[in-house]
């Protein structure tokens, strides 16, 4: 999830996580209203991140988390997203595309997919690494132990149908 998102209190609340209830379309000012509280959010995420080698407070303390910097796929603007994070056994790192259960994925899932090569900030360590989304059988064996440590990951997952994508991250350097 991204804090905007992967990041969530396992919402996953993505840096592009405009939340929309259903209905019309919500107009231009409003879209701009979300994305910029959204980005005003990850950015104070990010600050205090930096500030403390990776550990921030609030409803994020005690979450693993993870600063991607990604490329956009279609704008090419480089951004910086915090996501929760799940750290595996062997150094590399899982994060979930739940976007707090909405249903469409966040916009960093069309970056990482368009641009897998990355840069992760981890604690106070910044390295180079490759996204790969799982495929079906991969993800679910993984998903439960996800599910298991943060069950409002699941709860997302229930409250849409679009499958929750998960990508490994894996150091490259």
């Amino acid at each position: 999830f991204a804090l905007a998102c992967l990041c969530t209190c396992w919402r996953a609340w993505s840096v592009s996580a405009g939340r929309h209830s259903g209905g019309a379309e919500p107009d231009r000012k409003a879209e701009e209203t979300m994305t910029s509280e959204a980005t005003s959010y990850n950015d104070r995420i990010v600050r205090e991140f930096r500030a403390h080698a990776g550990h921030v407070g609030g409803e994020w303390a005690g979450t693993p988390l993870i600063l991607v910097h990604h490329v956009g796929a279609r704008s090419g603007t480089e951004r910086v997203t915090p996501l929760g994070c799940f750290p595996l056994d062997d150094g590399r790192y899982a994060v979930a595309a739940s976007s707090g259960g909405s249903p469409r994925h966040p916009a960093w899932y069309h970056n990482l997919k368009a641009h897998p090569s990355i840069t992760v900030e981890v604690g106070a360590e910044t390295f180079t690494a490759v996204a790969r989304e799982l495929d079906d059988a991969a993800r679910a064996e993984l998903w439960p132990t996800m599910v298991a440590r943060h069950p409002t990951l699941g709860q997302h997952q229930a409250k849409i149908t679009r499958q929750v994508p998960v990508f490994i991250l894996t150091r490259q350097d």
